[in-house]
């Protein structure tokens, strides 16, 4: 019978290094709103129509993935927030709070965020010269131009179910946008907003919550709009 003699160890071979830890996303990041949960929406570039969205849970001070899917952006691609303008289909990078969400669907079960249905009368304000701008709006009123807002019904698929980030709302900047949600995936790219399948929008409702102080960070890897300088 033959013995196998294991050979031995070279002289001067180091030993085996553990993996570096990952640092989480949210933990790398300058600011993430405050609270204990935080949704990523993060692009390669800002010329992509495509990344990722990562809903993110803190725990006893530590980050950690909830659930992600992918997700599309503008069909302009990605700008900074604070400079962004109107009408030139990108999608603002930047720290968002969540007022509030929406659909022509039902809230999905376990929803805690207050939520509005969308019906035939329901509009969002784009008219720069409208009172209402970049506001939910019920009938549309008289300063609001229908032509330069969105009736969401006309959206069902997108539109079925949507979180409002705070995007230039609570101190409208005339010019640098209106309307941009988080919604349901459409046939492509967006007109500025961030879009995931049905179902993730469904999972991100029903684990969102207001108690948690919930924001959402958009950016791409790396360079002037990357997620950790948020």
């Amino acid at each position: 019978m033959l013995l196998t003699v294991a050979a031995p160890a070279t002289a001067g071979t180091p030993p085996a290094v553990p993996p570096t830890p990952v640092i989480p996303l949210p933990a790398r990041m300058a600011d993430t709103g405050g609270g204990d949960q935080l949704i990523t929406a993060q692009a390669p570039t800002t010329s992509a129509t495509a990344g990722t969205v990562v809903w993110w849970q803190r725990h006893n001070g530590r980050w950690r993935q909830a659930g992600s899917a992918p997700a599309r952006f503008g069909s302009g691609g990605l700008t900074e927030g604070a400079t962004r303008v109107q009408g030139t289909s990108t999608t603002p990078t930047g720290l968002y709070d969540l007022p509030f969400a929406f659909g022509t669907d039902p809230a999905p079960p376990g929803t805690t965020t207050p939520y509005r249905r969308a019906g035939a009368g329901s509009w969002w304000c784009e008219d720069n010269a409208s009172a209402s701008y970049n506001r939910w709006v019920e009938p549309l009123p008289a300063d609001c131009a229908a032509g330069e807002s969105e009736r969401l019904a006309d959206h069902p698929v997108q539109y079925s179910r949507a979180l409002v980030t705070g995007f230039n709302y609570h101190r409208p900047v005339r010019g640098r946008g209106a309307g941009i949600f988080l919604h349901v995936h459409g046939k492509g790219a967006t007109a500025g907003c961030v879009s995931v399948p049905a179902g993730a929008m469904a999972r991100i409702l029903s684990w969102v919550r207001p108690s948690e102080e919930p924001h959402i960070a958009i950016g791409t890897v790396y360079g002037p709009t990357a997620l950790t300088r948020y």
